[in-house]
């Protein structure tokens, strides 16, 4: 369906206060909504045509970009026919201002459409046919899967027993390895580590296998409440082959707009930005995610709704008998003690969509992104009604 400038700006303002405002911008449920095209996700139940179904699959933030961003994109549709190198805001204005942002320089910097740019690029930067990539098993698999497109090896260890990724085993792992990902908070598992243990891994790392680069991606950094969690910016600063990712489609809302970036020394962005697509942050993007970046208020809001929101979905299932992980994101990881697909196509049958299987949890663990609190009190009715069901039918069958 084609959308003239008129009809996006009609459309974007006449619903701004709401979770559909900004549903273009923010893209959700693109994972459902795609169903078997998806490589990553289930055939999406015929409720997830509708248009009506609860998308709490992908971990989006249900409310899209705030206000702020908003009104800059929909103020600068005269910049929107610019190549991003000659436009109002120019590419090096939107390296500036994270460089502002984190007391970094524009050499400190490189962008990519969405951080998921970014991961590919660097497992093409630093991976080899003789230089592994490590990752946790389970853990997000955009570096793992761009490894074995190209053909380099991949390290997988274990998580440990609260589901929190393996440092030690990580590290034993990385010797001799090309590129470390290290996901904190972790995504499927919403489990983080402080900033001593982030720490103590780097230094482990570096002084064993000093060539080996080390990815920390940042993510669900807006939404971790742990009080000993901390950016790893300033490691990256201080070592080389050591960068963190961001990206504005969690916290930010912007999803849609596929914006990201990294965070390293010059040497180590060097080598990222030679994978780099040319021009590949577009206008648009650029003019919201600057704006973005300006509205802390926003972000703090976004973090309060999500951690209330997130705390009552988590009371929910520890009501019902079932353990989440500690989250630390705008998803919860959940044992249910059954396959995530029965529970998922359950679930997706009452209009309520989640996400796909991550191995090898599949059998026990679901994954459940955070919506709004109306959403997810609609949500939850639905899950004790299925895992009522799914109960009372399982022990008829004894």
């Amino acid at each position: 369906m084609s959308l003239s400038r008129r009809g996006f700006i009609s459309s974007v303002s006449a619903g701004r206060s709401g979770p559909a405002s900004v549903a273009l911008i923010a893209a959700r449920g693109r994972e459902a909504a795609v169903g078997e095209s998806w490589p990553y996700d289930y055939q999406a139940a015929p409720a997830a045509r509708t248009g009506n179904q609860i998308r709490i699959s992908s971990n989006e933030n249900p409310l899209g970009p705030g206000k702020t961003a908003v009104d800059a994109l929909l103020g600068n549709f005269g910049q929107y026919g610019r190549y991003p190198f000659n436009s109002r805001p120019l590419d090096v204005e939107f390296e500036a201002a994270i460089g502002k942002k984190f007391n970094v320089k524009r050499e400190n910097v490189v962008l990519g459409a969405g951080s998921g740019e970014i991961l590919r690029n660097a497992v093409r930067a630093f991976t080899s046919g003789s230089k592994a990539l490590v990752t946790g098993t389970c853990s997000f698999e955009n570096c793992p899967r761009t490894a074995e497109q190209i053909g380099s090896p991949v390290k997988l260890v274990a998580l440990d027993s609260k589901l929190r990724l393996d440092l030690d085993g990580m590290a034993a792992a990385a010797k001799g390895a090309g590129l470390v990902f290290f996901c904190n908070p972790n995504n499927p598992t919403a489990t983080v580590h402080g900033a001593s243990a982030v720490a103590e891994f780097v230094k482990k790392i570096r002084q064993t296998s000093p060539d080996t680069a080390i990815l920390i991606d940042e993510a669900y950094f807006d939404y971790v409440t742990d009080p000993s969690y901390a950016t790893a910016v300033p490691l990256a600063m201080e070592n080389p082959n050591v960068f963190v990712t961001r990206t504005f489609s969690k916290a930010y809302g912007m999803a849609g707009l596929r914006a990201g970036y990294a965070i390293g020394q010059p040497e180590t962005i060097k080598k990222l930005a030679r994978f780099k697509m040319p021009y590949n942050v577009s206008v648009p993007t650029q003019t919201a995610a600057v704006a973005s970046l300006g509205d802390q208020p926003h972000i703090d809001a976004e973090r309060k709704r999500n951690t209330e929101v997130r705390d009552f979905t988590v009371k929910a299932f520890e009501s019902w008998g079932y353990k989440p992980t500690a989250s630390q994101g705008n998803f919860i990881f959940v044992d249910l003690r059954r396959p995530a697909k029965a529970f998922r196509d359950a679930c997706a049958a009452n209009g309520v969509m989640i996400g796909r299987d991550f191995p090898p949890y599949e059998k026990t663990h679901s994954r459940i992104s955070i919506g709004t609190m109306e959403e997810m009190q609609k949500a939850v009715d639905v899950f004790k009604r299925v895992l009522t069901t799914a109960t009372t039918t399982a022990e008829r069958g004894r």
